[in-house]
């Protein structure tokens, strides 16, 4: 960072910034944390084109969850551009390793946070990002109309598009609707963090739970366990401290499958043909 933008950023937080370091925490920016005489901040800087927009769903995000009072968020300060950079303010949260303890906190809290229901509607007032992914939020009054529409169909299309994909792997949108109202009930859409692995939590320093880089709306409750469950798991403290809320049913382990075919388009338009055989073992499963 140059003098003038920690010039820029000091009078953005009132106060003098006496240091900063680049550090781990942005995948697709990068990371600082910053230190004042009496607070420390993490910015997240991006020079790409839709960088603010990023950022500003991911803040609403943020703040929707931090609105339930289920599970934490950090706070966000501040948000906007400084020459061909945009960046996000958030407050800075000291980390430890989780506890089996904490870990069955995130459980509880994570349930909790999907007990916190749309009755109208499925998806967000907004569309918002997966990664770096547009992804598209347009309200539906079903799930299976929602899921196949909003979310399998602009990644097959991109999938597509990019060649990762031929048109026979795909399935048609009928049959989609067939296959998958073998396993989706009717529900009632939960808010949702939306990429909930590894990643995106953190414990405090004094054992608090905080969810990061949401992408939020409302939709079934276990597409946050699909997720959470793709690159390893949680620890079964947190799985266990979940269904006692909110308990996993018959059909469960194949719509876990089933939502994770959605995260896994998404690392196959991303990060390309490494993430093709699990793509192609799902839609052999279900849709083949």
């Amino acid at each position: 960072m140059d003098t003038s933008f920690v010039d820029f950023l000091s009078e953005k937080l009132h106060t003098t910034i006496k240091s900063y370091q680049p550090i781990s925490g942005g995948d697709i920016s990068n990371a600082y944390l910053i230190e004042t005489s009496l607070e420390r901040f993490f910015l997240k800087l991006n020079k790409n084109p839709n960088a603010l927009d990023i950022f500003t769903a991911e803040k609403k995000g943020l703040e929707t969850i931090a609105a339930t009072r289920t599970i934490k968020t950090p706070n966000a300060i501040d948000i906007g551009k400084y020459n061909e950079h945009a960046f996000l303010i958030l407050e800075y949260i000291e980390t430890k390793n989780p506890s089996d303890r904490e870990m069955e906190s995130f459980g509880f809290q994570l349930a909790e946070l999907h007990n916190s229901q749309s009755e109208n509607y499925v998806g967000f007032p907004e569309d918002n990002f997966i990664g770096r992914l547009h992804q598209s939020n347009k309200q539906h009054k079903t799930w299976i109309d929602f899921y196949i529409e909003e979310r399998l169909q602009p990644q097959f299309d991109m999938a597509l598009k990019q060649g990762f994909l031929n048109s026979k792997e795909i399935p048609s949108k009928e049959h989609l609707h067939s296959n998958l109202k073998t396993f989706f009930n009717t529900i009632n859409p939960s808010l949702l963090h939306g990429d909930l692995w590894n990643g995106n939590y953190l414990i405090s320093s004094n054992g608090e739970v905080y969810l990061i880089d949401p992408a939020t709306y409302y939709g079934h409750h276990e597409v946050d366990i699909a997720m959470s469950k793709l690159f390893g798991g949680f620890s079964n403290s947190f799985y266990n401290a979940y269904q006692q809320v909110i308990p996993f049913d018959k059909n469960t382990n194949s719509r876990i499958e089933l939502y994770q075919l959605y995260y896994l388009l998404v690392h196959l338009n991303m990060f390309g043909n490494s993430y093709y055989s699990s793509v192609k073992r799902i839609l052999s499963n279900y849709f083949g």
